[in-house]
């Protein structure tokens, strides 16, 4: 078995870079303020909300883990 110490920072990249690419994906659709901006502006949104969460939520479990060592 793999431990939780081991798979937290893959995790934690991934989650970061799902983050990054949904704001770079928000920021050109501002750019064009096309028809995609217009319908999808608010699902972005929250979407970068969620996965920032989920991002955060792993670096404490990460920085939990670090600490009862």
């Amino acid at each position: 078995m793999i431990p939780m110490q081991a798979v937290l920072p893959y995790l934690m990249g991934i989650a970061m870079f799902a983050t990054l690419a949904v704001v770079v994906v928000g920021v050109i659709s501002f750019a064009v303020h096309g028809n995609f901006y217009r319908r999808h502006s608010n699902h972005l949104m929250r979407a970068r909300v969620v996965l920032q969460a989920v991002a955060l939520a792993f670096f404490a479990l990460l920085m939990y883990g670090m600490s009862q060592h």
